[in-house]
């Protein structure tokens, strides 16, 4: 007579059958990529530093002299910035990571939006930028904003936290895409959102300096190797695509 075990105990050794290769998909989904790494060329764009990603030039960072520009009064009506907080479908109580939040032009308006029970984790390299933040923040009467100094290869943001990591014109800016693109996903919720908002590079009209433009395929490109699904491309501004992602 062959002997077939209770139930229960067929269930278990199914089970662990099937662990190793259960544990072995999810650490290969949420395993670190390989390196694609950076390429240093003597010739190169003026706006840009040298350093080739994927294909890339990374351009030259903002300074903080330049903080003007994020405040010019037209900048709503320019880049339509209430449809950008539309697209960014906020809730009550959301956690969200504004990165390269300079003055903090979207870091209080999102504050606003998640509510009291919400946060912002305005994240910056110039630690000039974070104090405009500050006092913009404390003017407006908005506490539920947190600066943060980041580094070119870490945003300093607490794992598995944020909701939503929005980045505004900045990605190209990054000095270590690659580090920073998996710190950013450490910090993100299951399911949580990644916004890349990028002058349209597809679009010669738009007059932006070519380095601080990207195109969608150019976007997806890097972020193809990473545990990071491509939820949608939302074209609902002027001059700006939102290209969202979510990690699995």
């Amino acid at each position: 007579m062959r002997f077939c075990p209770p139930f229960p105990t067929a269930v278990a050794l199914a089970l662990a059958a099937l662990l190793p290769f259960t544990s072995a998909s999810f650490a290969k989904e949420n395993a670190t990529p390989k390196h694609p790494g950076y390429e240093t060329r003597t010739e190169h764009d003026r706006d840009g530093t040298g350093a080739f990603y994927m294909g890339r030039e990374i351009a030259l960072v903002m300074g903080h002299l330049a903080v003007g520009w994020l405040e010019r009064p037209e900048r709503e009506a320019e880049e339509r910035t209430d449809l950008l907080l539309e697209g960014l479908k906020l809730k009550e109580g959301d956690a969200v990571g504004d990165i390269g939040a300079g003055s903090g032009y979207f870091s209080w308006r999102i504050g606003k939006a998640v509510g009291e029970e919400g946060a912002v984790y305005a994240v910056d390299i110039q630690k000039e930028m974070l104090e405009v933040l500050a006092r913009n923040m404390a003017r407006r009467g908005v506490h539920n904003v947190k600066p943060i100094l980041g580094t070119n290869e870490d945003p300093k943001l607490p794992p598995a936290t944020l909701d939503i990591i929005l980045m505004v014109d900045v990605y190209h800016e990054f000095d270590r895409p690659f580090e920073m693109t998996g710190k950013m996903l450490e910090a993100l919720k299951h399911g949580g959102r990644l916004i890349f908002v990028e002058y349209r590079g597809e679009d010669p009209e738009i007059q932006i300096k070519p380095l601080h433009k990207m195109t969608e395929a150019q976007v997806r490109k890097e972020m193809a190797i990473w545990p990071a699904e491509w939820v949608e491309t939302l074209r609902i501004l002027p001059q700006q695509h939102m290209i969202v992602f979510r990690k699995k």
